[in-house]
């Protein structure tokens, strides 16, 4: 159905459908032109407002004593008997104390050491492709990709990485979309994620303090308490952080530039536009839709009130292609001005901890990418992620031809 077929009051952009069949970008137009903050009374996720302009995102990311974090951070609610505490859905004190134990994974120091691990990797992915053959490059580059990046934060059982790829997909199924049919099957596999991880933070809490993310937890001051459901949900946490946006915009980028072949022939004429390319294809793919927050007490904005405990959803995904912040906001324009202001990574004390990670890995996924392939190409439809969180592809089917 058209966007503009709906009544306004009833316009439901939190439609999964809508998000996998990628016809939501006339639904984000429609808002932001006529109620850039949109008040739904009805949906399958309950009443909520959407925040679909560039400036309110912001407003509402930087102010998190306005709009807390504390009950989650996508459009649908935690279950209060599966609920999952984690420090991206909690306010200061705890929220700032608990992401400092984590932080030093992603300090410059330990990106400069890893550099040459993510060169390397990228490397052997790409020389595995075969000449002038579909392939799925979801599954044998974003993926393959990211998951062995995980595994070595975490310093989880490489040749058993894959069940990262799993619970990342897991933790954000909706059930029934073809991860998992039902939401006691998705919570039975995320018990087996936490007992898997249980045994690791044993064997490192009872050793010296390292540099992987599970020691970091179990020797931290503010994480070493934690229990099991709130150790599962930071787990998840990094889990999906270090998963999803890395590997949709690996995947994003390649559709993109098949999409707007000038802005490739530009990009091999001058590789010294990668770094900006990469933010410009973040900002075009928005591997993550939205993140929702509460009201703590009524906020006037745009002339609508939203009264405290109203929930209040980010549509970065619309913030990203606003008319007002960007110029051809649904073109890729791999030199564009300023496109590191972006909102993919969120603003404020919940902006990613793990921006310039995933901007490594994707600045050299492309250095390799020009340095072997002279084609590219997409070879059909993309088959799209059944979410209206996660942004991303599930096949891409992809033939390389080298140099």
């Amino acid at each position: 159905m058209s966007a503009y077929a709906v009544p306004l009051d009833e316009l439901d952009v939190s439609l999964i459908s809508i998000h996998q069949n990628n016809e939501h970008w006339d639904y984000f137009k429609r808002l932001r032109e006529e109620a850039p903050v949109h008040y739904l009374r009805d949906s399958e996720f309950g009443p909520f407002w959407s925040i679909t302009r560039y400036d309110d995102i912001k407003f509402v990311d930087q102010n998190h004593d306005l709009f807390s974090s504390e009950t989650g951070i996508a459009i649908d609610d935690q279950d209060e008997d599966f609920e999952l505490p984690m420090f991206i859905a909690m306010d200061p004190p705890t929220h700032d104390q608990q992401r400092k134990v984590v932080s030093p994974v992603v300090a410059p120091m330990n990106l400069k050491e890893l550099e040459s691990t993510i060169r390397s990797r990228i490397c052997r992915i790409l020389d595995q492709l075969p000449d002038n053959e579909t392939i799925d490059w979801v599954d044998r580059v974003s993926i393959e990709l990211t998951t062995q990046m995980l595994a070595t934060l975490f310093d989880f059982p490489f040749e058993e990485r894959r069940k990262l790829t799993r619970w990342s997909d897991v933790a954000t199924a909706q059930p029934g979309g073809g991860i998992v049919e039902t939401e006691e099957e998705r919570r039975a596999e995320l018990f087996e994620c936490v007992d898997y991880f249980v045994n690791l933070w044993n064997e490192r809490v009872n050793a010296p303090p390292s540099s992987d993310l599970i020691s970091m937890l179990a020797h931290g001051e503010s994480t070493r308490n934690m229990d099991r459901m709130e150790y599962l949900g930071n787990l998840l946490l990094l889990i999906v952080g270090g998963n999803d946006t890395t590997r949709n915009s690996i995947s994003g980028g390649v559709l993109a530039l098949n999409q707007f072949p000038d802005e490739f022939a530009k990009l091999r004429a001058n590789p010294k536009l990668i770094p900006n390319m990469v933010s410009e294809i973040i900002r075009w793919q928005t591997p993550l839709t939205h993140m929702r927050r509460i009201a703590t007490q009524d906020v006037e904005l745009r002339g609508q009130t939203i009264k405290k405990g109203d929930k209040v959803v980010m549509w970065y995904v619309s913030g990203n292609r606003d008319e007002d912040a960007w110029e051809n906001p649904n073109e890729l324009v791999i030199d564009r001005k300023g496109v590191r202001q972006h909102l993919s990574f969120g603003f404020g004390i919940h902006r990613c901890m793990g921006n310039r990670l995933a901007e490594m890995q994707l600045r050299i996924v492309w250095e390799e990418i020009l340095a072997r392939f002279k084609r590219v190409e997409v070879m059909g439809e993309p088959v799209r992620t059944h979410s209206n969180f996660v942004k991303g592809y599930t096949e891409l089917p992809v033939q390389v031809e080298r140099y």
